[in-house]
């Protein structure tokens, strides 16, 4: 009958919970690892309960035990049907489209719940069936593996140095509870125990496991993607659980906003594409001279604080970029810094052109859009989309009035527009038509990339910037976080370059109203009839006065405020530190008992007097048992010293020190004749030595000394031999001739008896 491999199966479940740690960083909260544990619990418990019915039945059981988890949890129904069916394919998608829309962490949803308990069920069925039904927990590393495939896909920085070690750990729990390896286990513990705190003092040192994208495509110029999507990243940091800081700016003259990357492709079903930027100057360094015209220049100092990207923020019209530690590359085509793999400086100093021209300039610009003809491409745009545009800027007579006219359909007080995270993404050319017809909902990406292609469509030359708001004034300097992540236009006008337009309704203050569209508003509203400041006040100020309580937009209530300093500090690292602190302090703490009685016993030895002898003798029996050979229960002192002499084949001079010892130890114990302080310590170290020399200690040995683990349970009281049956005593010097076999076994060795 096959016996159940209890300890194989629960190290499975154990291993592969120890290895989902990754996922911490994917999915917001803790909520995920119920639902992992629960999966856990039902692929261990039906394993052990089908073992003896053999692999197929296992497997089968539990896959099936998995479909009945899922349908009670996910679908309210004890028994997996058509309905659950459905259920599950809707909640499938929903995932699907959570993951497209986001970036780590996620919202710990339902559909993410769902895709988390089917994964981590079917991860372990694969670990189970490896680690106890074939016997091969080796090999159950290879599933374990794709535990780490999506952090790793993503980001490196998504797979932190702990969650190294925790797998570490899990992995060596797979090994160590394997069946079989009861003889081996003590050993195991010692080797997962030095690999986890090997990756631990690894990873404390530096984060590099992971992958980091790179750019895609060849030459300049050519398309592919460059890591995550913008607008998943955006997104991503729109909805964050708790919005993180991310700069500290100081020396704007003015609120700005702070462009990372602009986008020029625009693919119909598809929306607004990262293309591989093009060569240009290195960074830091001078990045052009500025000449002509009224200028306002200004040094900003950029602060970083927690941004890491293949991208570079940068203000307005850049000079100058120094305090880079690294390279990086800036491409005049399309306004962006870049590197090749993601880089978090700590800082930068920046100058740059905050001038900007006023609308009568703009309306004045005239010119040839030859050098940026690639951004008026409008293949593939809808029709709909094509005829809307030209009917909303159907009375503007010049490319500024366009960009007017388009940016007050969005946010005029009658444009019928909402502002909302909620909104699903997708700016493929239907969902626009959708988007500006219907829907009318959406964030900053979807009014960015609308407003954008109909400003081509009327011959603008546009593309969408991705960056971030002006921030919050906090003392001498302006926060910026991940809430304040943002998507606007740029449309550009001869001889006056590329000019920031925002067409999405927000209504937290947190928009900036360039001076050359508050003066075409103002001209509107005076044109109409209306106080020339009543359209400006119904469109936030550039510098807004800061709330001391920052409020969350009505149309994204699941984004909380920034929590208060120091309010959401981390336990983690304290658990994980004292996890380590036990984890050391067993590993090492027999070795430091071993060596504390040694010195204990070696001091007596040194000392003299009553308990000299008594503690000689322990410490010669325990350097003896941590090599394998202890002495009988029952042993008397010559019988445990002929033992010695055997097992470790102790020469002439050694069995000399040897016979001292064992006079010394006779005289104290049974002829009260205490030996004199340091009397014992020279044969004592002779046979130790010799002892140590005939049988070296392993490294395991060292760490879990024999002497330690293996104590006897009773204290044995010896016999006195001093007239062996041969008559000459039964001494030391004739043990060599002896032919008896002691057989070894656990246990202490003679002890003085009681009473003397």
């Amino acid at each position: 009958m096959k016996a159940v491999p209890w300890r194989s199966a629960a190290g499975a479940g154990v291993a592969t919970l120890l290895a989902s740690a990754p996922l911490g960083a994917i999915i917001q909260g803790w909520t995920w690892l119920g639902d992992a544990a629960l999966a856990a619990a039902v692929v261990v418990a039906l394993g052990l309960a089908l073992h003896r019915l053999g692999s197929p039945a296992v497997v089968v059981g539990q896959c099936l035990g998995l479909l009945v988890l899922l349908a009670a949890r996910f679908a309210g129904t004890p028994l997996p049907g058509p309905t659950a069916f459905a259920r599950f394919a809707a909640l499938a998608a929903g995932a699907g489209t959570q993951i497209a829309s986001g970036i780590a962490p996620v919202p710990a949803t339902p559909e993410i719940l769902f895709l988390v308990t089917v994964a981590f069920g079917a991860v372990l069925v694969a670990v189970y069936g490896a680690a106890v039904l074939a016997g091969a927990p080796a090999a159950a590393g290879v599933p374990l593996l794709a535990v780490f495939a999506v952090p790793a896909a993503l980001d490196d920085s998504l797979l932190p140095w702990q969650a190294v070690v925790f797998a570490a750990a899990g992995f060596g729990v797979l090994l160590v509870l394997r069946d079989g390896a009861r003889s081996q286990r003590l050993g195991g513990v010692v080797l997962v125990a030095v690999a986890v705190v090997a990756a631990l003092g690894v990873g404390a040192a530096g984060t590099f496991v992971g992958t980091a994208g790179r750019f895609a495509g060849t030459g300049a110029g050519g398309s592919g993607a460059i890591g995550l999507s913008p607008f998943t990243t955006l997104r991503g940091q729109l909805t964050q659980e708790r919005p993180t800081e991310l700069f500290e700016v100081r020396g704007l003259p003015q609120p700005a906003y702070l462009r990372a990357l602009t986008l020029s492709t625009y693919v119909p079903d598809v929306g607004w594409q990262a293309t591989r930027p093009g060569p240009g100057p290195n960074l830091p360094g001078t990045l052009g001279v500025v000449a002509g015209g009224a200028v306002q220049i200004a040094t900003v100092d950029v602060r970083n604080v927690g941004f890491k990207d293949y991208w570079l923020p940068l203000y307005g019209q850049p000079i100058s970029v120094a305090g880079l530690s690294g390279r990086w590359t800036y491409d005049e085509r399309t306004g962006t810094a870049y590197t090749a793999r993601p880089r978090a400086e700590d800082g930068w100093q920046q100058m740059a052109d905050f001038s900007v021209p006023t609308a009568g300039q703009l309306r004045d610009a005239r010119g040839s859009t030859g050098p940026v003809a690639a951004y008026l491409n409008t293949a593939g745009v809808d029709r709909r989309v094509i005829d809307l545009a030209d009917q909303v800027t159907g009375r503007a007579g010049t490319p500024f009035d366009k960009a007017i006219a388009l940016q007050d359909f969005f946010t005029g007080p009658s444009s019928g527009f909402q502002y909302s995270l909620q909104t699903a993404p997708g700016n493929g050319d239907d969902a626009l038509v959708e988007f500006l017809t219907q829907g009318k909902t959406g964030y900053c990406e979807q009014f960015a990339a609308a407003m954008a292609v109909m400003l081509r469509a009327v011959g603008v030359p546009a593309r969408v910037a991705v960056g971030f708001t002006g921030g919050t004034p906090d003392g001498d300097h302006r926060s910026i976080s991940t809430s304040d992540a943002h998507a606007w236009v740029e449309a550009w006008f001869p001889g006056r370059g590329w000019l920031i337009f925002d067409p999405t309704p927000l209504t937290d203050g947190r928009t900036i109203v360039p001076p050359y569209v508050a003066e075409a508003q103002a001209e509107q509203a005076a044109a109409a009839g209306a106080p020339v400041g009543a359209e400006a006040a119904q469109e936030p100020r550039q510098e807004p006065t800061p709330d001391p309580t920052p409020t969350p937009e009505p149309t994204a209530p699941d984004v909380p405020a920034p929590a208060a300093p120091g309010a959401d500090l981390p336990l983690w690292p304290f658990g994980l530190g004292g996890l380590v602190v036990l984890l050391v302090g067993g590993v090492l703490a027999p070795a430091l008992l071993r060596a504390r009685a040694r010195k204990q016993r070696l001091a007596a030895v040194a000392a003299g007097g009553p308990g000299a002898a008594a503690a000689g003798w322990a410490e010669l029996l325990a350097e003896s048992t941590d090599r394998g050979v202890p002495a009988k229960e029952s042993d008397t002192v010559r019988a445990a010293a002929r033992r010695l002499v055997r097992e470790h084949h102790l020469d002439g001079a050694a069995q000399h020190h040897l016979r001292q010892v064992v006079g010394v130890v006779e005289a104290s114990w049974y002829g009260g004749s205490h030996p004199a302080a340091g009397a014992l310590t020279e044969p004592l170290a002779a046979v130790v030595a010799a002892v140590a020399a005939a049988s070296p200690l392993s490294v395991r040995e060292r760490l879990l000394p024999r002497s330690v683990l293996h104590r006897a349970r009773r204290r044995p009281v010896p016999h006195d031999d001093a007239a062996a049956p041969d008559g000459r005593g039964g001494g030391v010097g004739d043990v060599s001739e002896r032919s008896d076999a002691i057989p070894a076994r656990t246990g202490g060795g003679s002890a003085p008896p009681s009473g003397r």
